[in-house]
């Protein structure tokens, strides 16, 4: 990008330093009582009603000994994590009822809480959780007999955090449903744990953390706010990894290369551990994380990851490069986390970041025919993938349930004396300790303001904080009480306040005007956004090929794996600088949110294509980022893009199947096995080896094989090693290090008598006395290169 100067835009950083404690009102108090997140809440709870809860129960029946009423699901609820969708199911129903009390949600809560009664009253010790021969696992574990990988415990698939699940859902359908049943398992099910893990050392302790585990020390501190034992609170520090809270207290960034999803309900944890006993160390860890990944990890959308692992900060280009973009499961705890934050402070940044990723990436994430999203993807022109009831299972179908019931969970807050108004939602809230009701009406962002009427039967002296958006302009955002025009003194990213008595009827009106702007891409490398006020907007690019739009059960049915739109046929903006793309874009009249970029977009084809909201455009291929450049580098751009784009179509089009060796979705997407095998990451790529082997399967479609392509990295040597494919040795490796500082491919022709199988086991074992090269991927490709 020549001659353009682009700002990037941080949420900005926030102080260690607490400034007012504020208190959410609970679910039941707000209703959000028209527009788009009440359809989508709506959208939500009729997907919910589409699954059967004895499905989702078998897995817990099995365990307990007890009958099944109906087979499990299939995908990921009969491959491993049998019954985690359930615990987030509960969630779900229980914030739903909460906010709507609706009946069919609360019928649906209290079957589920009758089964999982009578599957802890049949294991006898508290235990309830559906994970695959559950009693020989929890036996070994409290035997402390622990063999942990990133996503294993005792070659169970992540079960620590499989239960966490069940805790959260009779969590939440304690905190939110009011469900005392749930409760009086909770507890006990705390107590099962407790006896399991009690005799571990540390060291043991913190060798299984190192399997994905969820939030449990988010809940365990739960449990302790919930009795007042501080036997729980004791726990939850013990299940928290001090791997990451030690070095992110002290502000060491450690978080590249990391898997995303695995880590952020941990800070989550550290955060509640700090609520409940102002412990700075947890809180320092967990302020430091959130202010990483706002300031340098997050996209304009608020989202983050590829392939579900955090890019380095430097190098966004592989985000912009895949079709697995960030995981809606990350968004969807980091603004749990900002919540946190937020109460702790009552500072309007953490809201500015809740909003962001509220409308761009949450509200997005769900089609308005139901079907939730597990990857957004960033590369210009693909497209998401929607689950289906009877098919998808995935994390963020269970965390997709939650997202769209609990819109209402942040629109209002408190103090003994103060309403904070923080987001522009059209919805009442009850403030039962003044007596009076606060109305919204708005159609927001369609229209940029929101009115607010009081209701009480007696005057009522109080404080009304009205948040001051940072994507206001200063000196351009307007407040009236009952007409007149009120002096403001705030600036934007904090809250206007208005004290006075209030009497029933008086009405507030705020102008919200919102600008348009551009965000880049944090690694300069010219691809920038737009945005109008909070709103990111994007184009769509067409409907061709859109593969599996909607997701059948198999592991990777929740990845866009159609044609990507070639690199030089995206849309650009064809600008000297950012001024003259922002002067371009033109409101279209008639059409709120709606514009026009026709005199910047390239090439031709996108001229009459509209910039719109992010949230409105589904199974639509689209773009949000747009590369930006002048007149004079069009045509070099134009060269470097059409050659990487043949590369990359050449690669695509031999491809049958890939693993990214190390990473922990794609490896067990593709069934890994391993003994004495360790994964790491070495120059922002990750790597896989095992001084006694590993493997996985990959998909031979159609029986095409005919190559396996492994990437190496040249300074390894003393590394000898075999390579077998579906139990037939194909080759006998040694490497020496001779290749340098350089990661380079080999490819072994496959024997003809191997590749008839439409799956291939591909196995990598390490000589006696050494060990497997560091493997960086596997590829299974069509042509016979050798």
């Amino acid at each position: 990008m020549k001659n353009c100067v682009i700002s990037i835009i941080l949420i900005g950083f926030f102080s260690v330093k607490a400034q007012q404690r504020v208190d959410l009102f609970p679910l039941e108090a707000v209703s959000v009582t028209s527009g788009v997140f009440k359809q989508a809440a709506e959208t939500d709870f009729n997907y919910i009603q589409q699954l059967d809860p004895d499905r989702l129960l078998a897995p817990y029946l099995r365990e307990a000994g007890l009958k099944p009423k109906a087979p499990s699901y299939t995908n990921w609820e009969n491959t491993g994590l049998d019954g985690h969708t359930l615990g987030h199911y509960l969630s779900a129903l229980s914030m739903y009822f909460a906010s709507t009390k609706d009946k069919k949600a609360e019928t649906l809560i209290d079957y589920v809480l009758s089964e999982l009664k009578s599957v802890q009253k049949a294991n006898g010790n508290g235990y309830i959780g559906g994970i695959p021969k559950s009693d020989d696992l929890w036996n070994e574990v409290k035997a402390g007999k622990i063999t942990a990988g990133s996503f294993s415990l005792n070659d169970r698939w992540v079960p620590l955090y499989n239960i966490h699940k069940a805790f959260a859902g009779l969590k939440d359908a304690w905190i939110h449903a009011r469900k005392s049943e749930a409760k009086n398992m909770l507890i006990p099910m705390t107590d099962w744990f407790v006896n399991v893990t009690e005799n571990l050392s540390e060291a043991q302790v913190q060798d299984m953390l190192r399997s994905e585990h969820g939030g449990l020390n988010e809940v365990f501190a739960e449990v302790h706010h919930i009795t007042g034992d501080s036997k729980y609170l004791e726990l939850a520090k013990r299940f928290s990894e001090r791997a990451l809270l030690n070095p992110l207290a002290v502000n060491e960034d450690i978080l590249t290369g990391m898997h995303a999803n695995t880590q952020i309900p941990k800070f989550i944890g550290f955060e509640r551990i700090n609520q409940m006993e102002a412990a700075k160390t947890y809180h320092d860890a967990a302020l430091n994380f959130y202010n990483n990944i706002v300031n340098h990890r997050s996209l304009s959308i608020g989202g983050n990851s590829v392939r579900e692992h955090f890019n380095p900060i430097d190098d966004f280009s592989s985000v912009l490069s895949s079709e697995q973009g960030p995981e809606t499961c990350n968004t969807y705890n980091m603004l749990k986390l900002s919540k946190m934050f937020f109460e702790g402070s009552a500072d309007a940044g953490y809201i500015d970041f809740y909003e962001r990723g509220l409308y761009n990436h949450i509200l997005s994430s769900q089609n308005p025919n139901g079907g939730f999203v597990y990857f957004t993807p960033m590369r210009p022109g693909h497209y998401r993938v929607y689950s289906q009831p009877e098919t998808s299972f995935w994390c963020c179908v269970g965390s997709g349930m939650e997202n769209h019931t609990k819109y209402n969970e942040l629109i209002y807050a408190k103090t003994d004396d103060a309403l904070y108004v923080n987001l522009f939602v059209p919805s009442t809230v009850k403030w039962k300790e003044k007596s009076a009701i606060l109305t919204q009406q708005t159609n927001f962002p369609e229209d940029p303001k929101t009115v607010l009427i009081w209701t009480g039967q007696r005057k009522t002296k109080t404080t009304i904080m009205l948040r001051y958006p940072s994507w206001v302009k200063k000196g351009t955002l307007k407040v009236s009480i009952n007409g007149e025009s009120q002096e403001i003194n705030a600036k934007p990213g904090t809250y206007i306040v208005l004290n006075r008595k209030w009497t029933n009827g008086d009405r507030i009106e705020m102008q919200l005007p919102m600008q348009l702007s551009l965000e880049e891409i944090q690694d300069n490398s010219g691809y920038v956004s737009v945005k109008y006020g909070p709103i990111v907007l994007a184009a769509k690019t067409g409907t061709d090929n859109q593969d599996g739009l909607f997701a059948d059960d198999s592991r990777g049915g929740h990845i866009a794996n159609g044609p990507f739109l070639p690199i030089d046929e995206a849309p650009i903006f064809l600008a000297e600088n950012s001024n003259n793309i922002l002067k371009n874009i033109k409101p279209i009249l008639g059409y709120p949110l709606k514009f026009s970029a026709s005199a910047v977009l390239y090439p031709d084809k996108y001229k009459n294509v509209f910039l719109q909201p992010f949230y409105t455009i589904h199974e639509k291929r689209y773009s949000i980022y747009f590369k930006v450049e002048s007149q004079d580098g069009l045509a070099e751009m134009q060269r470097n893009l059409i050659e990487k784009q043949k590369a990359e179509s050449h690669l695509v089009s031999i491809t049958l199947d890939y693993v990214a060796s190390g990473e922990q979705q794609p490896e067990a997407d593709h069934d890994i096995k391993s003994e004495k095998s360790n994964s790491g990451l070495h120059q922002n790529r990750h790597w896989r080896d095992a001084t006694g082997w590993f493997s996985y399967n990959l998909k031979n479609k159609e029986n095409r094989a005919k190559t396996i392509r492994v990437t190496y990295f040249g300074k390894d040597a003393g590394r000898k090693f075999k390579i077998l494919v579906n139990g037939v040795e194909i080759a006998a490796v040694e490497l020496n290090g001779s290749k340098g500082e350089t990661f380079f491919d080999v490819d072994y022709s496959l024997p003809e008598s191997v590749v008839d199988k439409d799956v291939l086991t591909v196995r990598f074992e390490a000589d006696k006395n050494s060990s497997t090269a560091g493997v960086y991927g596997v590829r299974l490709i069509s042509l016979n290169t050798n």
